[in-house]
């Protein structure tokens, strides 16, 4: 009990911390602490079905990118908070609705499914553009870098408060059953298919929020840019980077993540994604158990 509380101390602490960041008065901290808290959110929601079932999904950037969409669409007839809320509740939306037929397979067949469905929801969304005369928006009069970070790092917390709910509750414990054998799990009588429905669309809400508030900070929307796959496969390799089912990897692996992006974006943007792929095939073969794990590790030997 007393570790888990000093981990939840600490968590407090460095999120009082994290609010303390526009104190510091500059532009470029602050978009880097909001990318840091934008990374977390996403990844701490994406672990709350891939990391806990073993259905490592793909097709996250399908949520962030609705969510997206929903609020530019929105902003013209309602205030930005409202906006932002309606982003989330139609990612969760559109997860129960493909949630059903989806969660039918697993294994390589669910990841393709999740990634195929991605693409193919970035494209209606871009037909519907084209239809409207709407290649690109514009977004004006949003909210200040300040109020867009808090809001960030109010997701941040709470995608991470989910995470450590989820992995002490007996619905984590579900979760992990259908994770080590789905069949037995189902043979004893765990609700698999009402878990797996449920976690995915808990997964789905929170990357909503996150595509509405990157449009509020870019103002400006462009659907290729929006569902970019790019997003999920950073998910991916970030909390492969970071260590899966731990709930200090997906900080590790933003910070090492951004330091990375800081970088090498600028630099060599074309072999950015070739890195990030090298990473992610080093850390699944020699450092399964992630850099959270390597401290674990090093802390026990010292």
């Amino acid at each position: 009990m007393s570790g888990k509380v000093l981990s939840i101390s600490a968590y407090v602490v460095l999120a009082c911390l994290l609010a303390l960041v526009p104190l510091v008065r500059s532009d470029y901290w602050l978009g880097v602490a909001f990318i840091v808290a934008m990374w977390v959110a996403l990844i701490q929601s994406w672990s709350l079905l891939s990391a806990t079932t073993g259905y490592i999904s793909l097709g996250h950037a399908v949520f962030y990118g609705i969510g997206a969409y929903v609020l530019v669409v929105s902003l013209d007839w309602m205030p930005v908070p409202f906006a932002l809320l309606l982003s989330g509740a139609a990612a969760g939306l559109l997860a129960l609705v493909v949630g059903l037929p989806v969660l039918r397979v697993k294994g390589p067949y669910f990841v393709i499914l999740t990634f195929g469905f991605a693409e193919l929801v970035k494209n209606l969304v871009m037909l519907i553009e084209t239809r409207l005369g709407q290649f690109s928006r514009l977004i004006f009069d949003t909210p200040s870098l300040e109020e867009l970070y808090y809001a960030m790092l109010a997701l941040a917390v709470i995608a991470t408060a989910m995470a450590a709910w989820t992995a002490h509750s007996r619905f984590g414990r579900g979760l992990a059953a259908i994770r080590e054998n789905e069949v037995a799990a189902e043979a004893i009588g765990v609700p698999v298919t009402r878990l797996k429905l449920i976690a995915f669309v808990a997964s789905a809400i929170i990357p909503g929020m996150v595509g509405g508030l990157l449009v509020l900070r870019t103002s400006y929307f462009a659907a290729d840019q929006a569902f970019d796959a790019t997003v999920s496969f950073t998910i991916v390799t970030t909390a492969i980077v970071g260590g899966l089912g731990s709930m200090s990897g997906p900080l590790f692996g933003t910070l090492f993540l951004v330091i990375l992006s800081e970088l090498l974006w600028a630099r060599f943007p074309q072999a950015y994604m070739m890195i990030l792929g090298a990473l992610l095939i080093v850390f699944i073969l020699f450092v399964p158990q992630g850099l959270s794990g390597l401290l674990r590790r090093g802390l026990r030997r010292a």
